[in-house]
């Protein structure tokens, strides 16, 4: 993540989020929380903690760019399908500076049940990285929205 949306970028969303909002804890170091996808801990007023993984787009776009594959040679999942500790992510597009709070257990869900669609229908994009491109699908934010909202629906 780029300096200039550091903390200090991150709190002021949380806040509107979370008017309870205590603490904010960023997790820099690497280790099992790191390695589940929470990079920071948000703690309300009440007790409650809630771990989010933060990702950035430095545009705006119409879209959330879900990630497949994080190494696609390896087939290393991405984190829309891997195991997550974290509760949210928090996809955020930086320019308008806006916030998607997205509840991993119903994503991932939503992801099973449409992620072959929606590969068909949105196409995918890699991302070439030194060693290694990932590979994300770009679904439409009510689309996925949408999704979401059925998938916490169990029947």
């Amino acid at each position: 993540m780029a300096a200039e949306y550091g903390p200090d970028w991150w709190v002021p969303i949380y806040r509107r989020a979370f008017p309870t909002l205590m603490s904010a804890v960023a997790v820099e170091h690497d280790g099992w929380a790191q390695r589940g996808g929470i990079d920071r801990l948000l703690t309300l007023s009440c007790g409650r903690t809630y771990t989010v993984d933060e990702k950035i787009r430095t545009q705006d776009w119409p879209d959330v760019l879900l990630e497949r594959w994080s190494d696609e040679a390896r087939q290393s999942p991405g984190w829309v399908q891997k195991p997550l500790a974290c509760d949210f992510i928090a996809y955020a597009h930086a320019p308008a500076a806006t916030c998607v709070l997205l509840p991993v257990p119903a994503l991932q869900r939503a992801w099973r049940q449409h992620g072959r669609s929606w590969i068909g229908l949105y196409g995918q994009r890699r991302a070439e990285n030194p060693g290694y491109t990932s590979v994300s699908v770009p679904v439409p934010r009510g689309v996925l929205m949408q999704a979401i909202v059925e998938a916490m629906f169990v029947a």
